[in-house]
């Protein structure tokens, strides 16, 4: 069989989710309104925790590296999808597809990581509160926040690597919404066995290893809510925990499905909804649902919105 991929000129066909559906009119009006709502919500929470200087703690820190994450990883696939719509060309040169490839995994992983940080955070902040500006001081921050984007960048640059070396058939058609390691490889001319092997025991690390984490941490805080003896501060810390395990829910679901599950459980249209899911939806809820619930950050961001849109005073 012909193989065609051998210059970096070639190019393939995203085939997505919006040809392929029923009202694609209506479904790139709705994926429209969910990215507007994601550039939206996401840029407003990282200007609020920017701006209000009391929101500079360690919780808003890694809170505003997540919307800084979902504002990117929304961006890398959705404007894309639309535009291919509008102007009915689906097409995606090599280097563009290894480098949506590389910038999907890096800020999945990464966001993978910094939710397993988050929860860390969380339980010192409710399990051990008097060491908590110790524990959980800027430089330990940061270093989450430099640890969860480095380890993701060399994983997706691998990946990447790797998964473009394999030798593709004449079918130049991704059926899938952006250029991710299971389609692809279901369109190349080698035997990929091994390394399907080897994406299924790196998703498990970076999945489920930092998923056990979240979920220990989870266990240790809900035993220490229950036997709080005040019902302000159990309520508080129910609130501020059934937020980020809502997200973590939303997250780890979809790319559990996408990279841990056999291949056999895999078909293009449930694929391409799952990752409409964790690329467009789940960027566009995550800010709502921290927010929306917390009393800080609604505070926050009416103080900034007063500073910045309430009119002048007349000088005297």
């Amino acid at each position: 069989m012909e193989l065609w991929n051998s210059s970096l000129g070639s190019d393939f066909v995203l085939m997505g989710i919006l040809n392929n559906s029923g009202s694609p009119e209506l479904l790139c009006a709705t994926i429209t309104i969910l990215y507007m709502l994601a550039l939206t919500s996401n840029g407003l929470l990282l200007l609020v925790i920017t701006m209000d200087v009391r929101l500079h703690m360690p919780m808003y820190l890694l809170l505003g590296q997540l919307s800084f994450m979902d504002l990117l990883f929304t961006s890398v696939v959705t404007p894309k999808a639309l535009v291919d719509f509008l102007h009915q060309e689906n097409t995606i040169s090599f280097g563009g597809c290894a480098l949506q490839m590389f910038l999907a995994l890096a800020l999945g992983g990464a966001e993978d990581l910094l939710l397993a940080f988050m929860a860390y955070d969380r339980y010192v902040a409710i399990c051990h509160p008097l060491n908590y500006m110790v524990l959980m001081r800027p430089r330990v921050c940061w270093l989450m926040v430099v640890t969860s984007w480095i380890l993701a960048s060399l994983s997706a640059l691998g990946h990447t690597l790797y998964t473009m070396h394999f030798p593709f058939c004449m079918s130049r058609e991704i059926r899938h919404l952006l250029c991710e390691i299971p389609p692809l490889l279901k369109l190349a001319c080698a035997d990929t066995s091994r390394y399907e092997l080897m994406v299924y025991v790196t998703g498990v690390t970076f999945l489920l290893l930092p998923l056990s984490v979240i979920v220990a941490s989870y266990i240790l805080i809900l035993f220490t809510v229950l036997h709080m003896s005040s019902n302000e501060g159990r309520q508080k810390g129910l609130v501020t925990c059934s937020s980020h395990l809502t997200v973590v829910g939303m997250f780890y679901g979809g790319a559990t499905f996408m990279y841990v599950l056999p291949s056999s459980f895999h078909s293009p249209k449930q694929d391409n909804i799952i990752s409409v899911f964790y690329t467009i939806i789940t960027p566009a809820l995550n800010p709502l649902i921290y927010s929306m619930r917390n009393k800080e950050v609604m505070g926050a961001l009416r103080r900034v919105l007063e500073k910045y849109m309430s009119p002048a005073l007349p000088v005297a």
